[in-house]
C-alpha cells in the first residue's frame, strides 16, 4: 500500500459511520481510529475478522450506478400515513444484505415481528460484515432498500410499526 492508498482509506473511513478500522495482511498492519466522534445510534455487533487478502482502496458506493429492479419484498405498498412508523437507518456506508449468505432466508420479511436487538440485516463495509439490529420492537412494514445495493450513512432501511 502506498501513501495515496492509505489517504484514500482514511478519507473513506472519515465519510463512513465507522469509528475504528483495523486491517492486517501478511506484510501490512493498519489501525485507524476516529477520536471525538459520537458512536452510531444503532447497536452493531463486533465486526468479523478481516480477510487475509491484500487491502485495496474502496471507491465510495455513491459513485457506483444503482440498478432499480422491483422485487416482491421491496415493492411499495399504496401510499399510507407513515408518521406512526419508526425508521431503522444505516449506521454506516456499505453494501446492504438481507441475509448472511445467498442460500439462507432473509433475516426479516414484511410482516415479521422484531424485538429490540434482533438482527434485521448486514452491512458490509471494507470486507467487514456488520450485523444491524432493530432499535425498536414491532412489525416490519416496509423494506426500503434492495438486497446487495450500496447504502449511505443514515439512509432509511426499514419501516417498523412499533408495538
Amino acid at each position: 500500500m502506498n501513501t495515496k492508498d492509505i489517504q484514500q482509506l482514511i478519507d473513506f473511513i472519515s465519510q463512513s459511520g465507522l469509528d475504528e478500522v483495523n486491517i492486517e495482511t501478511t506484510d501490512l498492519k493498519i489501525s485507524v481510529k476516529r477520536y471525538g466522534a459520537a458512536a452510531p445510534a444503532t447497536p452493531v455487533s463486533a465486526p468479523a475478522p478481516v480477510a487475509s487478502a491484500p487491502a485495496a482502496p474502496v471507491s465510495a458506493p455513491a459513485a457506483q450506478p444503482q440498478v432499480a429492479t422491483a422485487t416482491p419484498a421491496v415493492v411499495a405498498a399504496p401510499k399510507a400515513d407513515t408518521s406512526n412508523y419508526v425508521t431503522i437507518k444505516s449506521p454506516m456506508i456499505g453494501t446492504f444484505y438481507r441475509s448472511s449468505n445467498p442460500e439462507t432466508p432473509a433475516f426479516v420479511e414484511i410482516g415479521d415481528s422484531v424485538s429490540e436487538g434482533k438482527v434485521v440485516c448486514i452491512i458490509e463495509a471494507m470486507k467487514l460484515f456488520n450485523e444491524i439490529e432493530s432499535e425498536v420492537s414491532g412489525r416490519i412494514v416496509k423494506v426500503l432498500v434492495e438486497n446487495a445495493t450500496p447504502v449511505e450513512y443514515d439512509q432509511p432501511l426499514f419501516l417498523v410499526e412499533p408495538n
